[in-house]
């Protein structure tokens, strides 16, 4: 039996958190601006030029949260040359909108997507929060931003995708977008304690996980039409597609189980909307995730499920195991229900095992269904560990809210 360390202590938390932000710092900083994005595994970088706005986004995260949890002014530093790199090459010189993908400063991809600036929106909230004041008024910029260009009042959600110069709404809806849309307005709103931020976070879960939800066998399907109705079909020949794969995805059930959870917490005192829903939805997805995800053989949660909810795609990605950990402890702290407490412990100890790079740090990306690594890539586009680091931030705050802190 390996000899793992107690994954519900805080400190162990905390310090494989520190562990992962090594990989990246001080490396991934960039003098001259920004931070690199593609690494390695050893943390070597295979492509000092391109910069993803996804990655771009996260790292303010990885760099703000770092420095909130361990005080090292090189991380609010961090944080700060990553939202100036935002500011100054990502945004567009009109403030109407963010590059997608860039070749050094130059534009690249200027194709609008509402996942990006969602991450956008999470970045300047988590800024403000870590103590970079001149990020706060980005906030609300942002949201309005994402609200004139994105938001159908009709649906009463965001569309996806958008051509640079904005001449052209692509008819793809996602879920995908306005799951981290909502994420980015919980964190909207505990940096500004603006209302407006979990009103359109509590309009967003409930027309995914509630109205969507009953269009597609009660479960939260990844791609739709114009008029919002499933489509079956999108990227079923691109099913490992990076942001829109095809499938359900037992990652995004209990990704959606945590902001559930933190929608009810945050929601209980501020919003008049009934709350009811939240935790029933928030285990009903999670049980489905774990109960048809899990590989019994080899361990671990599978990438993507069939409409009849058989295993489609076998692969195991970090961020799948990282969120349904978090989702867990936060379930198992609201409902005191061990069985959650065992999910958790199985979860971790998989990824203990066969996700968590303990030579060099951080997480391997993706493995095949017998938990072999595909390529030496550790970090390519998008990554930067957003969702491990983030994960264990999740846990501790789950614990010391249980009293385990």
């Amino acid at each position: 039996m390996p000899n793992f360390p107690n994954f519900r202590s805080p400190a162990v938390l905390l310090a494989h958190a520190q562990h992962t932000m090594r990989f990246y710092h001080p490396r991934a900083i960039d003098p001259a601006g920004g931070l690199f994005h593609f690494f390695k595994d050893d943390g070597s970088i295979y492509d000092a030029q391109h910069r993803h706005l996804v990655s771009s986004t996260r790292f303010v995260f990885t760099y703000a949260m770092a420095y909130r949890h361990f005080h090292d002014p090189a991380y609010l530093e961090g944080a700060r040359h990553a939202v100036r790199f935002l500011r100054e090459a990502h945004r567009r010189s009109d403030g109407d909108g963010y590059a997608w993908m860039l070749d050094g400063r130059r534009v690249e991809d200027g194709t609008q997507h509402a996942y990006g600036q969602a991450f956008v929106l999470l970045a300047y909230a988590h800024a403000t929060l870590a103590g970079v004041e001149e990020a706060r008024p980005w906030i609300g910029e942002t949201f309005e931003l994402m609200e004139r260009r994105f938001w159908d009042p009709q649906s009463g959600l965001y569309a996806d995708e958008a051509s640079a110069d904005w001449s052209m709404l692509s008819s793809y809806r996602g879920q995908n977008a306005n799951m981290h849309a909502c994420e980015a307005l919980l964190a909207a709103f505990q940096a500004t304690s603006e209302r407006r931020y979990l009103e359109r976070a509590y309009t967003v879960a409930f027309n995914i996980t509630q109205r969507q939800a009953q269009r597609c066998g009660g479960l939260i399907w990844e791609h739709y039409n114009e008029e919002w109705q499933p489509d079956w079909r999108f990227n079923f020949d691109d099913p490992e597609n990076l942001f829109r794969p095809w499938g359900y995805q037992p990652g995004h059930f209990t990704e959606w189980a945590k902001l559930l959870l933190q929608l009810e917490k945050w929601g209980s005192s501020v919003l008049k909307e009934d709350l009811g829903w939240l935790l029933p939805t928030a285990e009903r997805l999670f049980r489905v995730a774990l109960e048809k995800g899990w590989d019994a053989e080899h361990g671990g949660l599978c990438y993507s499920l069939a409409p009849d909810l058989a295993i489609c795609d076998w692969h195991k990605y970090f961020w799948v195991q990282a969120e349904s950990a978090a989702a867990a402890a936060m379930l198992a702290q609201r409902t005191g229900n061990a069985d959650y407490w065992d999910w958790y412990q199985r979860l971790w100890e998989y990824s203990w095992t066969h996700m968590v790079d303990h030579e060099h740090g951080a997480w391997f990306r993706i493995l095949d269904r017998e938990n072999r690594k595909l390529s030496d890539e550790k970090s390519p586009a998008g990554k930067v560990d957003y969702h491990t680091m983030g994960a264990c931030y999740d846990i501790v705050k789950a614990l010391a809210e249980g009293g385990h802190a």
